[in-house]
């Protein structure tokens, strides 16, 4: 797991333009006008990706078209939570679940309020020497923290795809085949990909769906929140390739 947080960062903007600058100035000792030219593009791309018009676009742009509303033929008969992040606390584990994975867990209460259907929540072990599931924490926060049950727990998956592919196994062992999954709206597109692969049908709870910037001059002011909008808009976007191409 180490080495894919590594391998991320080489390939995702806006921290892989960060070797197209180290490249520029290595460059730019002997090649002065190869170094600028790339020093100059990785700058205009870094200040790019800062403004909120550029990478929330981008983050919008993949929340678009999801499907919201249940299939009348075949109406959802459980929901799924994806696990996000996870924390480093001080503990015998030595994590907790993130505010990504938080924001999750609670829309998922919400939405069990309101149809009462079976849970089953999706996460592995972080990469933090063993210890207890992402899963397990988030069964806990929905049971003590919300009073919401959870029917079934995945906690060997280790990414998206995995996700899918353990919640599908489970959920078809007990005859379900329609389900609410609940994720961030810009990782929603790559999730519904993989569950679709594996024969789920999936109705979209998304979290956070993004408004498309608007031509107004706040939005084309640098923020460092622009940069992670567009670093979690480029790994959705790469990821989807990369299971289209694969899968």
């Amino acid at each position: 797991m180490s080495l894919n947080v590594f391998a991320t960062a080489l390939v995702v903007p806006p921290l892989a333009v960060i070797p197209l600058t180290v490249a520029g100035a290595a460059l730019g000792w002997r090649w002065r006008c190869l170094g600028l030219v790339l020093s100059g593009i990785s700058a205009a791309l870094l200040l790019l990706l800062s403004m909120p018009a550029v990478s929330g676009t981008l983050l919008a742009s993949l929340e678009q078209g999801l499907p919201l509303t249940p299939p009348p033929e075949d109406p959802p008969q459980a929901i799924v939570i994806l696990a996000g992040d996870v924390v480093h606390a001080v503990g015998p584990s030595g994590f907790g679940i993130g505010p990504l994975t938080l924001e999750r867990v609670a829309a998922g209460a919400v939405l069990y309020d309101r149809v009462h259907l079976p849970i089953l929540v999706t996460g592995g072990r972080p990469d933090t020497g063993g210890g207890p599931s992402i899963a397990s924490r988030m069964t806990a926060a929905l049971e003590q923290d919300f009073a919401v049950p959870v029917r079934w727990q995945d906690g060997q998956s280790a990414n998206t795809w995995q996700n899918a592919a353990f919640s599908a196994a489970i959920l078809s062992h007990h005859g379900i085949g329609s389900i609410y999954l609940v994720t961030h709206a810009w990782h929603m597109r790559r999730a519904l990909f993989c569950f679709r692969h594996f024969g789920i049908i999936a109705t979209a709870v998304p979290v956070r769906i993004d408004r498309m910037p608007t031509p107004v001059l706040a939005d084309f002011a640098p923020t460092v929140t622009a940069w992670v909008d567009a670093y979690y808009a480029f790994h959705e976007w790469i990821g989807l390739v990369w299971y289209h191409l694969r899968y």
